[in-house]
């Protein structure tokens, strides 16, 4: 992909103990970003997952959706997500992610916030076929969401609150998803839908752990 793509984003680190963080604004062209919540919004297979939590099954407060290679199968709350086959525009998305990342994704878990009663309570993305550090790269599209942190093992360590705009990157590396628990909170006041795509490199199923 042309370096030019890239030319109006705005990056924002953070240095946190135990963890990496940066937000990339404004990170796709227009002419792709323009049209492209519509896109995903009626192509992707959404659907409302039902997870284990508390020894209960409950549907979980957003629809979700999980693409990938075929031997990219995720294990959470109990539940086995065996990915849906790529399709555009995920493909091509993955392609100037990887670019603007300098990794390779081999998956992609889709969430729809509809409105601002959908949200994902604090937990982290820590499973074992992530990875000893797991990197995701996470594209917001649709209506500011507040994405939340919290240190899992000093509670001294201020919280962190992230505006996520729409059309942003934001990436999660080093050792956060082992020191760090996330959110997305409800927000009342939000009516529009939001959708979440979580690029990550899923360990394939049955090959050598790390």
């Amino acid at each position: 992909m042309q370096a030019d793509l890239f030319a109006q984003e705005i990056q924002q680190h953070w240095d946190l103990p135990g963890g990496e963080l940066t937000l990339i604004r404004d990170f796709l062209p227009p002419a792709l970003h323009e049209t492209l919540f519509d896109l995903l919004l009626g192509r992707l297979a959404w659907e409302q997952s039902i997870l284990r939590m508390a020894g209960k099954m409950v549907r979980i407060p957003r629809l979700n959706v999980w693409y990938g290679d075929q031997n990219a199968i995720y294990h959470y709350s109990g539940i086995r997500f065996k990915p849906l086959p790529w399709i555009e525009p995920l493909l091509s998305l993955r392609e100037l992610i990887e670019h603007q990342c300098g990794r390779k994704f081999n998956s992609v878990l889709a969430n729809l916030y509809r409105n601002g009663e959908d949200s994902v309570a604090w937990h982290a993305d820590d499973e074992p076929e992530l990875g000893k550090d797991p990197f995701i790269a996470a594209l917001s599209l649709g209506e500011v969401r507040c994405f939340q942190l919290k240190h899992r093992h000093d509670a001294s360590v201020a919280r962190i609150a992230i505006d996520l705009p729409d059309n942003s990157l934001l990436l999660m590396g080093g050792s956060l998803q082992h020191n760090w628990l996330h959110q997305l909170p409800k927000r009342r006041r939000v009516n529009g839908p939001r959708i979440s795509l979580t690029y990550r490199w899923v360990r394939p199923a049955g090959s050598a752990k790390d």
